[in-house]
């Protein structure tokens, strides 16, 4: 695996090294001892998978200490634009995002520590996208921020995405009041 540390501190690009001939192929997509190595100590508890068709946006989505996560995220099917943005107050980088696009043909994951939002696009249909989390989800300590909002600067590359109820209505960055500290 070939792990990329980015300018925003936490953020990992995880490429697998992939096997692959006339029959398929073949990848390690996790290994405990490569994360750790680069400063991933949380254990992974949950596995989440979801579906959904083009033009989805599921987030910006975080979780409140002490449930908040880390995750380990890539796409099996499709592609999505993966985006995490910095909200840990005292951080250099903060309210500063990195996006990234996954899918089936790069294999590339992504990893977004706790004291980040989260959220991705849907670029194709019928897009299966999987994540590792450090920890259990824990629905009152749920929070999201508006994914279009104006001084994070996003280019989602889309006017009018799908969204759930939830996330139509989350918090505007502007207003928003962080509870994580680096």
């Amino acid at each position: 695996m070939n792990v990329q540390k980015l300018e925003i501190s936490g953020l990992l690009i995880i490429q697998p090294n992939v096997f692959g001939d006339d029959r398929g192929h073949f990848f390690e997509s996790y290994r405990t001892d490569t994360l750790k190595e680069h400063g991933v100590t949380e254990e992974f508890v949950q596995d989440n998978e979801s579906l959904s068709g083009k033009g989805i946006l599921r987030g910006l989505h975080f979780q409140k200490d002490p449930y908040s996560q880390g995750k380990l995220v890539r796409v099996i099917k499709g592609a999505v634009l993966d985006v995490a943005i910095d909200i840990r107050n005292g951080s250099p980088t903060y309210g500063k995002h990195y996006s990234i696009e996954l899918n089936e043909r790069n294999k590339t994951m992504f990893y977004v520590p706790p004291g980040f939002a989260h959220g991705f696009l849907t670029l194709e249909d019928n897009t299966i996208f999987a994540y590792k989390c450090t920890n259990y989800y824990h629905k009152e300590s749920e929070g999201a921020i508006l994914w279009n909002s104006d001084s994070l600067g996003i280019d989602w590359g889309i006017s009018a995405p799908k969204l759930s109820e939830k996330d139509e209505v989350a918090e505007d960055f502007s207003d928003f009041v962080s509870p994580f500290q680096l």
